[in-house]
């Protein structure tokens, strides 16, 4: 279990001063574990052996453990391409390096299963049904490829939904219109992306509501996010790997239909309408009609 999870775990019972160190480290995380005891006491005003005594509670065997597992935390959040060239690389032989990478996928998405409660995908999908304003749609250099995706699908099932793509300087001006009655979807993977965070971090303080697609170690858009969707995202390759992100959309979608079934259908049904008058697609024997994903 990661050190913030086991912070803010529901079943963890805390003294007052213990509750102080938790906020003290929750308020700087995760800087605020990194400095020494003493520093560390002296911001939540305990003592020292309050924080040494706290620590070992949390089953760490001393304050040295403890930070040895909060900087191996920091680290893997850091990881780049770069740094897990070498890592990762492919032992000389390996037969196929593709048939090897596609296996640890297939592990990966099965992970996800067990990381989101179901209830996650309930209060998504209500959020952004029941959006009365507008659902605007944000990712990253590679995770805004599956934020366009999501969009794809709503526009589908409701109006009011904007796929904000790239973010440039032009799509901040989006703010000023942004309150509560609208709902922001974000995307945002190690390692998280500033200007990303940053136009999120504004919509909540306009009012938006955020539902957040991240990974295990958390985007910092989580503490104003109100549904956090979490995915593995570890692969054999130094890439981190998008597919359980692209896995949990469909999940969504699916999840959606079922639940807004009698809802969605008179919209689609007109959207199939105007794509056969408009000879949008081709059917299978090649006449004009519509295809469920285009």
């Amino acid at each position: 279990m990661r050190i913030r999870d086991m912070l803010t775990d529901s079943g963890l019972t805390l003294t007052p001063s213990e509750a102080k160190i938790v906020q003290a480290l929750l308020g700087d995380y995760p800087l605020s574990g990194l400095g020494t005891v003493s520093s560390l006491a002296k911001k939540a005003a305990v003592s020292d052996p309050t924080v040494v005594r706290f620590v070992v509670k949390l089953g760490f065997e001393g304050f040295p453990d403890f930070q040895s597992q909060l900087l191996a935390e920091v680290e893997a959040r850091l990881h780049s391409p770069l740094l897990m060239m070498e890592a990762k690389r492919p032992a000389s032989g390996d037969a196929s390096v593709a048939q090897s990478y596609l296996g640890s996928i297939g592990a990966v998405v099965g992970d996800t299963v067990g990381l989101v409660p179901a209830q996650n995908y309930e209060r998504a999908i209500r959020l952004i049904a029941d959006a009365k304003g507008k659902v605007v749609v944000l990712g990253g250099r590679f995770s805004r490829h599956v934020a366009g995706m999501l969009a794809a699908y709503l526009v589908q099932f409701r109006p009011g939904v904007r796929d904000l793509g790239r973010l440039g300087p032009e799509a901040f001006d989006l703010l000023v219109d942004l309150d509560k009655r609208d709902v922001l979807v974000v995307f945002d993977y190690r390692r998280y992306q500033a200007d990303v965070v940053q136009f999120a971090r504004q919509a909540a303080a306009r009012g938006a509501r955020i539902v957040l697609f991240t990974d295990a170690w958390l985007s910092p858009i989580a503490e104003g996010a109100e549904v956090v969707m979490v995915a593995p995202i570890e692969a054999a390759s130094p890439y981190d790997t998008l597919v359980p992100a692209v896995a949990q959309v469909e999940a969504l979608v699916a999840q959606l239909l079922a639940t807004e079934d009698s809802a969605l259908r008179r919209r689609v049904e007109d959207i199939e309408q105007v794509r056969r008058q408009n000879a949008v697609t081709l059917d299978g024997d090649g006449a004009p009609g519509i295809s469920e994903q285009t």
